[in-house]
Parts: C-alpha cells; sequence; structure tokens
C-alpha cells in the first residue's frame, strides 16, 4: 500500500489523475481498487480517516457475524484460528490485502466537494500531511459507508460530554451507572461488555424487548442476564433528556430517573450521501437508495458508481461486507465494458 506521502507528485495543491478515484477504504471500496488493479486500470483511493476505519471503530472484542471466508476480497484467503474472524483479525487482513496488491491509499485525505469538467470528475480534497489536493477521473466511486453520520436522540444533554454514540470498551465505566440506548446488536454488545467490566447498566428501548436480529450466539447470554437482573432494562422506554447524573426516560406509565454517568446511544447511523448528491444522484426521500443499477452498482449520473451499504439506503441490514465485497468486479467490469 501507498500512503499519500509515498505516491510520487503528491503534494499541497497537486492534481492526482487516475482512470477511476474511490472514495472510501472500507473492504467494499478496496474490492473496487483491487478489481481495476486486476483489470490494468489505475485506481487511487481516497480515505479521510484510516484503512478500514470503519472496522477500526468496532469494540476491541468484537466478533464478527460471519466466516473468515465470507469477509475476504481479491481470492485472497482470510485465514483466522477460531470459527468466526474478531475484529483485530479483519483489521490485520485488509491491511495485508492493501498491502498485497500495492494499493494507492491516501489515508487521511477528505473529499470537500466534485465536479463535472469536460468528460472527467475534478474531487476537492483536504490532506492532513499535503493540505489542499484534487483528484480526477472519468469514474468515481463513492463507498463512503455509513459510520459518520450517527443516528441522535435529539433530546436535551445529548452533547454533554459523558454521551457517545460510539462504543469500544467497558473499561472506563467499572463501578459507574451506565445507560445503554438501543435494543439491537451494537447495544446489545455494548451492555453486555459493559456489564462484564463492572458497570452498573440499564438498557433503555422503545421497543417491547429486543431487536429481533440480535446474534443467536450472543441472545442466550443477554436474555439471561435481563432475566436475572444484573442488567436492568427499560422497554417500551425512550429518554427524553439527560442530564450529568441521569437520564429521564418516558414509558406509558410517565418519566421517571434513571442513574447514569456514561450513556451510549447505540442507535446505528444514516448513510452518507453527500458527495452523491453534489453529483446529482437522485435519492429516494422514502428508502434513502440512490437511483443505481443494482447489476453494474452504475448510478444515473455519467460516471458515477457507488459500492458498499450506501446501495441499501436507510436499511442497513441489506448489505454488509459478504455481499458489497462483489460490487468491484460489477464496477470495474462495466467501466470497462463502456470504453471498450
Amino acid at each position: 500500500m501507498r500512503a499519500a506521502g509515498d505516491a510520487p507528485g503528491v503534494t499541497g495543491a497537486s492534481t492526482v489523475a487516475r482512470d477511476v478515484v474511490v472514495v472510501g477504504a472500507g473492504p467494499c471500496g478496496l474490492a473496487v481498487a483491487i478489481a481495476c488493479v486486476q483489470r490494468g486500470r489505475s485506481c487511487v483511493v481516497v480515505e479521510r480517516s484510516s484503512l478500514v476505519s470503519g472496522i477500526a471503530s468496532y469494540p476491541t472484542e468484537m466478533v464478527f457475524f460471519s466466516t473468515a471466508e465470507r469477509l475476504s476480497i481479491g481470492g485472497v484467503p482470510f485465514v483466522v484460528p477460531g470459527p468466526k474472524p474478531t475484529r483485530r483479525d479483519a483489521l490485520a487482513y485488509y491491511r495485508a490485502v492493501a498491502q498485497h496488491f500495492a494499493l494507492e491509499v491516501h489515508q487521511y485525505t477528505t473529499v470537500t466537494g466534485l465536479a463535472r469538467v469536460d468528460d472527467r470528475w475534478r474531487l476537492g480534497a483536504e490532506s492532513r500531511a499535503h493540505g489542499a489536493m484534487s483528484y480526477e477521473a472519468p469514474t468515481v466511486v463513492i463507498a463512503t459507508g455509513y459510520f459518520g453520520q450517527p443516528n441522535r436522540l435529539g433530546v436535551p444533554g445529548e452533547s454533554l460530554p459523558h454521551v457517545t454514540h460510539r462504543f469500544v470498551e467497558g473499561h472506563s465505566a467499572f463501578d459507574q451507572d451506565v445507560v445503554v440506548v438501543g435494543g439491537a446488536n451494537s447495544a446489545v454488545d455494548a451492555a453486555l461488555e459493559l456489564h462484564r467490566a463492572g458497570a452498573r447498566v440499564t438498557m433503555v428501548h422503545f421497543e417491547d424487548g429486543l431487536a429481533p436480529n440480535v446474534k443467536p450466539w450472543v441472545r442466550p447470554d443477554i436474555e439471561g442476564r435481563l432475566r436475572e437482573g444484573t442488567i436492568a432494562a427499560r422497554f417500551g422506554a425512550r429518554v427524553v433528556s439527560i442530564a450529568p447524573d441521569h437520564v429521564v426516560v418516558r414509558d406509558a406509565s410517565g418519566e421517571s430517573r434513571v442513574a447514569a454517568t456514561q450513556v451510549y446511544t447505540m442507535l446505528g447511523y444514516l448513510p452518507e450521501n453527500r458527495l452523491l448528491e453534489l453529483a446529482g444522484v437522485p435519492i429516494d426521500a422514502v428508502t434513502g437508495i440512490p437511483a443505481h443499477d443494482p447489476s453494474t452498482m452504475r448510478t444515473s449520473v455519467e460516471g458515477v458508481y457507488l459500492a458498499g451499504v450506501l446501495a441499501s439506503g436507510f436499511d442497513a441490514n441489506k448489505t454488509f461486507i459478504e455481499n458489497g465485497r462483489h460490487h468491484g468486479e460489477l464496477i470495474v467490469g462495466d467501466v470497462i465494458a463502456r470504453r471498450t
């Protein structure tokens, strides 16, 4: 893998011209770059954070749903010692894949805008190391994923410093009163890890019980903790405000306080469609799905493709690494077919 500082001629205000520019270095974005390498097309991947930053933001002890082979890209085997890979396994694998294919990935470079210039797309960017930059290519692939825009409660106190939309590990909550907002997998994982780290955990969820898609190997554990009361729950309830030492919860019986010096709002994320909107790609107001052809991932705007979970709109449960990793082959196959 070549970082921005290693790419020849990349300095402040430089223009990097390639056949394809991919925005987002998650597994699906990397799969597009690999397909370009395999089909003889030049490609640069522009990433505002680190390689596979979405996976890097997962809890440190997270175990994937899927088996390793279903997360592999580029035909490179993903070998792990256990039945399912961990976050650490995945980070090591995707680093190795990027190095194996010598992918050109410009990390810590934020795309600030894009515009059509004649028959090419020009992307403005700001690099942490090099300042202002620009990229040009006839083809742009938007693979920005979900993790930049968390769903918010929209209640007073949500911006307090002890409130976070991300869970990493439970140690900092030892001997603390903690509220976890949500009832799906991320909330369940956080509640269990916090409990194991010695926190006093209360889950608050607007539905009457846990989400139906909670991982089957985790559900018995969380249900057991709820049943015995070592993790408390307020189902059918909503947080209406947050204070430094408590949250106010409203349910059918009215409002009450729940002690909390740490609050985790595990409510999922919204798709990052800003660049698609700038390019003029129509986005369905109800589903959030950008106008595109699923057989090629080509949008309705010339030269603009999308890859990964953005194709699912507001329903992130439709596209995962397992099926999004194939988008690269579809995209590059279509690019080549339309230019030959």
